[in-house]
């Protein structure tokens, strides 16, 4: 996607999913930026940020997943306020440098998975490489930065079976 602001200083709100399927949570080596990361990307104009999170996972990894955090039954019904929708919250929110002229503020959310099969597309967004990691290879990987570590393994306890 194009950038939605332009000039210097320019912000752009993205979205990355943790997903965790067993005991494992998924990083890919990002296509552009050659680093592991989470599935996600930029949030179009027309979206909102849980829609992006699920649409660029499956764009990314050919995944479908459940967000953390979808369970609504507690909710008020709103169903009176046609103006209204409740939206999942993030687990973490972060404002990181791209460059001088470019931040992302990056809305985390953690998801999980019925399968551990990664479709990757034939497109621009295909990944180096995908990866299952446990907790414990997410923590010995030294080309991982401590934040993908940090969010990777509190979805993992938070998400993660014991098997």
């Amino acid at each position: 996607m194009p950038h939605i602001h332009t000039g210097s200083g320019q912000i752009d709100f993205t979205a990355s999913v943790f997903i965790v399927y067993g005991n494992k949570v998924l990083l890919r080596i990002h296509d552009k930026y050659k680093f592991w990361a989470a599935p996600g990307g930029h949030i179009e104009l027309d979206e909102v940020p849980e829609d992006a999170a699920v649409r660029e996972v499956k764009e990314e990894v050919g995944l479908d997943v459940k967000l953390f955090g979808g369970d609504r039954s507690e909710i008020p019904n709103l169903k009176n306020f046609d103006t209204s929708r409740e939206l999942i919250p993030p687990v973490f929110m972060n404002i990181h440098k791209i460059n001088d002229e470019h931040r992302h503020i990056d809305l985390v959310y953690f998801a999980t998975t019925d399968t551990d099969r990664v479709a990757e597309p034939d497109n621009h967004e295909k990944s180096d490489e995908c990866r299952w990691f446990t907790k414990e290879e997410l923590l010995a990987e030294s080309g991982i930065a401590e934040r993908f570590k940090c969010y990777g393994t509190r979805a993992l306890e938070m998400l993660g079976s014991k098997l």
